[in-house]
């Protein structure tokens, strides 16, 4: 593997050189969680996600090694006032969604409102893109869009980080997802990104040897220091998924779901981010450190 030298990364690094890494960039995702807690007539207020992107910064990112945040609700505010921990590097989110019939994120492209130099200058240290993968997608496309974002993140001085994630076929084929988790990763990455954010195998489930040996199947496809996301696995078993990951060549997590989720409510999750998100984030950092350890 030809890793990125630590330098260029440790800015997002635990000193045990692995990666704890707080994603609240989610968007009309998070808008229809808190939804679910409301009246059938009601939607969740901009207002109501930012806050509480905003509380949860301010609680969680003292453990984080570095926060994940969008323009389209809270990236201005982390800038412009004392809510992220000055230990913790800010991440900024540089995809822009494309919504489809029954998805919240169809199609991705790269958000052209960022100002890159000035996002550089107020303290921005890396930016994330999402990438679609589908089996019948156009491969040759998606592969341009993501050298231009390494090639843009390198021009401004800021770490590049993708995201890809598989999704199913428009043309109704029959799939196999974690089949293409690991196709995704054959050609993706391998591409400049400094950092791969890949979802975990087998959605974290099965016998430990079985996800262990899904994790080094990745790990043999990604050519840079690679992370796992927790979206698709259930929230108590995402340590142990990080666990083995990390044992098969995995540095860490960049993940909120399986931080957060459960907090999620119209009012009163102050409580919750201070009590269980902030005891999962603890034990997510712990089973990264100790993992490497083991290495």
């Amino acid at each position: 593997m030809n890793a990125v030298p630590a330098r260029e990364l440790s800015d997002l690094q635990r000193p045990s050189g692995g990666f704890a890494m707080l994603a609240i960039d989610q968007r009309e995702a998070m808008r229809a969680m808190f939804s679910e807690h409301m009246a059938e007539s009601e939607t969740a207020s901009d207002e109501l996600v930012s806050d509480f992107k905003v509380s949860a910064a301010r609680v969680l990112t003292p453990l984080a090694s570095a926060v994940l945040v969008d323009r389209q609700f809270a990236l201005a505010r982390f800038l412009s006032e004392p809510i992220v921990d000055p230990a913790c590097a800010i991440i900024a989110a540089a995809d822009e969604f494309i919504p489809g019939p029954g998805e919240f994120v169809a199609d991705v492209q790269i958000d052209r409102n960022l100002d890159l130099k000035s996002l550089r200058v107020q303290g921005v240290k890396a930016l994330k893109l999402l990438v679609i993968h589908r089996p019948d997608g156009d491969r040759q496309a998606t592969i341009d869009m993501v050298q231009e974002f390494t090639e843009l993140c390198r021009e401004n001085g800021l770490i590049s980080i993708i995201e890809p994630v598989a999704k199913a076929p428009r043309d109704g084929r029959d799939w196999n997802w974690q089949r293409e988790v690991v196709i995704a990763a054959e050609y993706l990455g391998h591409l400049g990104a400094q950092l791969y954010k890949s979802e975990v195998p087998l959605h974290g489930v099965g016998a430990d040897e079985e996800l262990l040996s899904a994790c080094h199947d990745l790990h043999d496809r990604i050519s840079s220091p690679w992370v796992v996301l927790s979206s698709g696995v259930d929230a108590d078993l995402f340590p142990r998924a990080v666990s083995i990951a990390c044992e098969a060549g995995a540095s860490g997590f960049l993940a909120g779901r399986a931080v957060w989720r459960n907090c999620i409510a119209p009012s009163g999750y102050a409580t919750c981010l201070e009590t269980s998100a902030v005891n999962r984030l603890r034990l997510l950092g712990e089973t990264v450190d100790a993992a490497l350890a083991r290495r």
